[in-house]
């Protein structure tokens, strides 16, 4: 075999641009770690502790009974995609068809194929910020230009419709947010969504990517869809899945709905990367959606009460500053009052500093807020069990007092 010269590039720019998920990455150090013997508390990664409820693992058991292991449509199974448009009809009011639907290998892959399928090189997408990570690194897969639209921790992190109108110059094509947000778990109201639509109602060459994941984590009462303004509706793409509500994380299914025409797109991309998604996780997601939400809530109503714990339990912990949260599973503090200060001859310069300090000290991993848009910040996952919580937070408050 022949040697690569590993002085020579061998790997495309577009490989090279590209940044490994932050999340993923804290996660494979705290991994490391507890390979070594610690006992290490992982608050870095975005999956819920449940498993998938037992409904959903029969119907898996049946589809390999029945034989469901072949390829599959493209686009997803006939009878799941007709599940998704029941769902947005149940659960949003929004009317769809299955021609509107396309199923993909998780959410991820379908926001992926709405960013390639309408972004040219050099076009700008705004991102509002802060940002789920992949968001970024997907834009310049494509090609484009990201413009960083920053929330406030006063405003709980949510643009406002002026910050959007000041963002859009005659290169904007896209607008891309979640609701409920990955990291800061901010919700958006309808009122905050509407006054957004009707500033993108004066530019009708702009679409928007509406990540709505986590809608069925939400602590304020209904979930708002920028789908359900119809002056805009045709021009939204509402990408959503199975792997939040429904626990179903390794299942790896998500999809999007969208005007036939992007639908049509998406369909075509993914036809020629992975085709159709495993034939017995679309059986399995088919039968949670016919099995409505009440699994789902309840796990919503158990994250409540566990970010109830924890920003009970940093109340007791100086220098952490936080908002209230009212969806999603994470809480997202500014940690700045900790920047400067020292413990053993090393300064904490950063939130990725601070964050590798607690891996190392604590024994917790949690996720630097660089990731996210947000270098002032650490992103804390409670999705995980009240006596983990209690006791990352112990460590935490016996590390960051040695910081002075």
């Amino acid at each position: 075999m022949h040697q690569i010269n590993e002085a020579k590039t061998i790997l495309s720019d577009r490989i090279a641009a590209l940044s490994e998920s932050a999340t993923i990455a804290m996660a494979k150090k705290g991994r490391e770690l507890t390979a070594q013997g610690h006992d290490v508390i992982n608050l870095s990664f975005g999956e819920p502790d449940f498993q998938t409820p037992d409904y959903i693992k029969e119907a898996a058991k049946q589809a390999l009974d029945e034989g469901f292991t072949f390829y599959t449509p493209v686009a997803g199974y006939p009878e799941l995609r007709q599940e998704i448009v029941n769902k947005f009809k149940r659960d949003n009011n929004l009317d769809f068809k299955p021609e509107n639907i396309v199923v993909s290998t998780g959410a991820k892959q379908s926001i992926a194929n709405a960013v390639m399928c309408l972004v040219n090189p050099g076009d700008e997408v705004i991102i509002f910020s802060p940002y789920w990570v992949s968001y970024e690194e997907i834009v310049k897969l494509a090609e484009g230009k990201s413009v960083l639209v920053q929330g406030t921790l006063e405003n709980d992190f949510k643009v406002t419709a002026a910050q959007l109108e000041e963002a859009i110059t005659p290169r904007t094509k896209v607008v891309m947010y979640s609701s409920p947000c990955n990291p800061t778990g901010a919700v958006f109201s309808e009122e905050e969504l509407l006054a957004i639509a009707k500033v993108l109602e004066k530019y009708p060459d702009i679409y928007i990517i509406a990540d709505e994941i986590y809608e069925y984590i939400n602590f304020e009462g209904r979930h708002a869809s920028m789908a359900s303004f119809d002056f805009i509706r045709d021009r939204v793409i509402t990408i959503n899945g199975f792997s939040k509500g429904y626990a179903m994380t390794g299942w790896r299914v998500g999809y999007l709905a969208a005007h036939k025409t992007i639908a049509d797109a998406c369909d075509k991309m993914q036809s020629q990367i992975t085709s159709g998604t495993c034939s017995i996780a679309q059986k399995s997601a088919t039968a949670a959606l016919k099995g409505g939400n009440a699994s789902a809530l309840e796990m919503a109503e158990a994250y409540r009460r566990r970010r109830d714990l924890v920003l009970d339990l940093m109340q007791d912990i100086p220098g952490l500053k936080t908002n209230v949260p009212t969806g999603a599973f994470y809480i997202f503090p500014d940690v700045t009052a900790y920047f400067g200060k020292s413990y053993e001859g090393k300064t904490i310069n950063s939130a990725l500093d601070l964050s590798m300090f607690l891996l190392t000290d604590a024994l917790v991993a949690l996720v630097s807020g660089e990731a996210f848009g947000a270098p002032t910040c650490i992103r804390f996952s409670y999705a995980t069990s009240d006596e983990r919580l209690v006791e990352a937070l112990r460590r935490i408050k016996i590390s960051l007092a040695k910081l002075q």
